[in-house]
């Protein structure tokens, strides 16, 4: 049974899960702002101190690549290669959305729904994609512009259900959707990593740890 160390910095939130196939063994997790430099070590040597695990007993390291935040991913991603790369152990990567959808679904499962998770950019852009009521991909990620136009896209007959820290700023366009619900305070965690990261595991399904990048979607850039 593999022992998966979980990592999430891709917003707000740092995350630090020690799961396996049947259970989170041990998590800490934090939402005060972009503290993840002071914070993600210190939750990793918690986790592990709280599991009894050791880090040669970790089989894998699992992280959120993105998208996200610049700096977020940056040190989420470095410290999770710099793990992976010193125990001789695999890297899964998780899309930072669909760990999101992970999270949600479970509010839903027997219901036609359309998870549309929405992480802040700048001013009315969000990122965002849309996944059906098994998580299979509708919409790719990307970066979108919410604006009357962007919200026409949505077809009205269909039930969408929108979260993340991306949404609030959106609400009121998003509103005009006939069959629109919502979700506050729904943020990225490791936690629910560990079903998709035990699938990749089996299937081997693994990052190159030497070229491995966080995936940021937009080009960083910097204020004047």
């Amino acid at each position: 049974m593999p022992n998966i160390l979980c990592i999430e910095t891709s917003t707000t939130m740092c995350s630090v899960a020690l799961c396996n196939e049947n259970e989170v063994i041990a998590f800490k997790e934090a939402n005060e702002g972009y503290t993840h430099a002071e914070n993600l070590h210190v939750f990793i040597d918690e986790v592990l101190k709280q599991s009894g695990i050791a880090k040669k007993d970790i089989n894998a390291i699992a992280v959120g690549k993105g998208p996200g935040s610049y700096t977020g991913l940056r040190i989420g991603v470095s410290a999770a290669k710099g793990m992976a790369y010193a125990l001789n152990i695999p890297l899964i990567s998780v899309n930072t959305l669909f760990n999101m959808a992970l999270k949600v679904k479970q509010q839903f499962i027997q219901k036609e729904v359309l998870f549309c998770p929405m992480l802040d950019a700048r001013r009315m852009e969000v990122y965002t994609a849309t996944y059906g009521r098994v998580l299979q991909d509708v919409t790719p990620t990307r970066a979108l512009v919410i604006d009357e136009n962007s919200v026409s896209q949505f077809e009205k007959s269909k039930h969408y259900i929108f979260f993340g820290d991306g949404m609030p700023k959106c609400k009121e366009l998003l509103s005009k959707i006939p069959n629109a619900d919502f979700i506050e305070n729904i943020f990225p965690s490791a936690i629910t990593m560990n079903e998709y990261a035990i699938l990749q595991y089996g299937n081997q399904k693994f990052e190159n740890v030497a070229y491995f990048e966080p995936f940021y979607l937009k080009e960083f850039f910097t204020g004047k």
